[in-house]
């Protein structure tokens, strides 16, 4: 999907960029059957530190999904990452949290550049992408606008085993409330975090990172994953192979679980 100047100009503006229905009902089904086979798998670890709640992520997903492999080098994806960071792009990490119904935790206040140290905090970008439908009660994800050239000072998240978490005032944040199948694009210098779940249903986002290869200055490359999404040929051959696997695993994931597990 290429992205209107508007949008690319807010991107580098804000440090954000919220896109509705960036995916289709069917791409957004295959994504929830395929974050349901996580769960029923047993491939989330409880983050949290704290046993009444529960924090689930998943990480990495490539070598858990193919569907997610795919999604990851088709145009619509590959193109609009390039808008933003431009070329050439490599994806460095892929993951996704989960939320239960009543019990699911915040993450805390971060940015990424906490953990990636890229100089350029405009060079690298994450696409966090709606798996379900995210409003504030369940803890969707929010963002500090235009604040992507300042340093926050970190420490160690008490909330999780393993996160560190900055300070921000809730008052400043832009709650990015999207339907399922929407994505929100923030780079690397962007704060953001998450909230509780109150609600009596699941909800799970998923993330995606990405770097300009020109622009990665400081980053700790061999901590990461670096894999190749510039190539215009593998994009096209992915929307083919993307479309495939969407079906299948619809096909296989509604055989199997009932619309409430998803």
């Amino acid at each position: 999907m290429s992205l209107p100047t508007p949008s690319i100009q807010e991107f580098h503006a804000s440090g954000k960029l919220v896109v509705h229905r960036f995916f289709s009902d069917d791409e957004v089904l295959a994504m929830q059957l395929e974050v349901a086979r996580w769960l029923n798998e047993g491939m989330f670890r409880d983050v949290s530190t704290n046993p009444a709640v529960q924090n689930l992520q998943c990480i990495p997903l490539h070598p858990r999904s193919t569907l997610f492999q795919v999604l990851s080098r088709t145009t619509k994806v590959v193109s609009a990452v390039q808008n933003l960071v431009g070329s050439p792009i490599v994806k460095i990490l892929d993951q996704s949290f989960y939320k239960p119904a009543h019990s699911g935790i915040a993450t805390s206040w971060h940015t990424d550049n906490a953990y990636f140290q890229m100089s350029d905090p405009l060079g690298g970008l994450a696409m966090w992408i709606a798996i379900h439908d995210a409003s504030r009660e369940n803890g969707c994800l929010k963002v500090l606008p235009n604040a992507f050239n300042k340093t926050f000072a970190h420490c160690r998240d008490p909330l999780s085993d393993h996160h560190i978490r900055t300070e921000i005032h809730d008052k400043d944040a832009l709650y990015c409330e999207l339907e399922a199948g929407g994505v929100v694009f923030f780079c690397f210098g962007t704060p953001h975090a998450t909230g509780d779940n109150t609600t009596d249903q699941p909800r799970a986002g998923v993330g995606i990172h990405y770097v300009n290869t020109t622009r990665m200055d400081g980053l700790n490359a061999e901590r990461w994953q670096q894999l190749d999404k510039s190539d215009s040929r593998s994009s096209s051959e992915g929307d083919v192979e993307f479309s495939t696997l969407v079906q299948e695993t619809i096909s296989r994931g509604s055989a199997h679980l009932k619309p409430q597990e998803y």
